[in-house]
């Protein structure tokens, strides 16, 4: 096959079988429409509602915002490829997919260390938290972060364009991602290789050592608390986020912990859809169903029954 810098790609999706094409379709579907309701209400309910206007709440605001454009970067083109059979896209739709993806990708892991040193000075300086978390210092946060992942994301794809391909490829995923990219790429991609590694190792690996160290302090601290009723509440303030980061960050070690030149596996692909769908969706069911405030406000914004006490 030839070697070209501009080819056109197909994404193989979920499955061979045709058959299925229908059952996935119904699913993913319900799946997209309920992350986008849920991230969209979250985000109205936050923005609605001035008690809800604080540091914690204007980062899951943030949060809510990322997870409702991840969904709409991979969800539509993989539910389209269902529908119609067809799963071609050309190579500017697919760079433009993959670096949006690492945008988004990026930024909820690092609104999650910014939510985490949130929370670590909410419980450990309670006192000085008004002076240490202003709306200065967090759009100063929230801006920084969607800095460094537009920058992260723009140099990996600018380099990843130079490389050839074979033309008309087959990509075996239901997105452009980085890795099947490079594993399908004609040219040398070791250069692209190392700045991938690199790239995750600095903003991957830093902000878990962010969110570890922070609830190393809180735990410490907790642990300091007297009463068992002071202990609980410290802990309930933290508990979403905790399940959040578990959540995200064991879905995306089950998708990318390998080497990137290796080839896709079945496995890898679930995760993948676990990992840019299913925990989008379910990340502002976690914050709300057991958030009182939250859902005090999605009652009043819905005009529903009268706020919980």
């Amino acid at each position: 096959m030839n070697c070209t810098q501009a080819p056109g790609f197909i994404l193989l999706g979920l499955s061979s079988d045709p058959e299925k094409w229908q059952l996935f379709f119904s699913i993913f579907l319900a799946l997209y429409l309920l992350g986008f309701l849920g991230n969209l209400l979250l985000l109205l309910a936050i923005g609605a509602d001035v008690h809800l206007h604080t540091p914690m709440y204007f980062f899951l605001s943030q949060l809510s915002l990322v997870d409702l454009c991840f969904i709409t970067t991979t969800a539509p083109k993989m539910l389209e490829a269902l529908w119609t059979g067809d799963g071609s896209i050309s190579f500017s739709g697919c760079l433009t997919q993959m670096c949006l993806f690492g945008v988004f990708a990026d930024m909820d892991n690092l609104l999650l260390a910014v939510m985490a040193i949130d929370r670590y000075a909410a419980i450990c300086q309670p006192l000085l938290y008004p002076l240490l978390m202003t709306p200065c210092r967090c759009g100063v946060l929230a801006c920084g972060s969607w800095g460094i992942a537009h920058c992260a994301s723009l140099v990996y794809t600018l380099l990843l364009s130079q490389l050839s391909f074979h033309s008309n490829q087959e990509i075996p995923h239901f997105f452009c991602d980085s890795r099947p990219l490079l594993w399908l790429s004609c040219s040398d991609t070791h250069l692209n290789e190392g700045l991938m590694m690199a790239l995750s190792a600095v903003m991957g690996i830093s902000a878990l050592f962010c969110i570890l160290s922070s609830y190393g302090c809180i735990f410490h601290a907790v642990a300091r608390v007297p009463s068992a009723q002071g202990k609980r509440k410290a802990l309930a303030t933290c508990s979403s986020h905790f399940s959040v980061v578990l959540l995200f960050y064991s879905t995306v070690f089950a998708t990318y912990l390998k080497p990137p030149s290796t080839s896709h596996s079945s496995g890898e692909v679930v995760a993948a859809v676990l990992y840019t769908l299913v925990t989008p969706t379910l990340n502002p069911f976690i914050y709300s169903l057991r958030n009182k405030d939250v859902k005090n406000s999605l009652r009043k914004l819905l005009n529903m029954e009268k706020p919980l006490d």
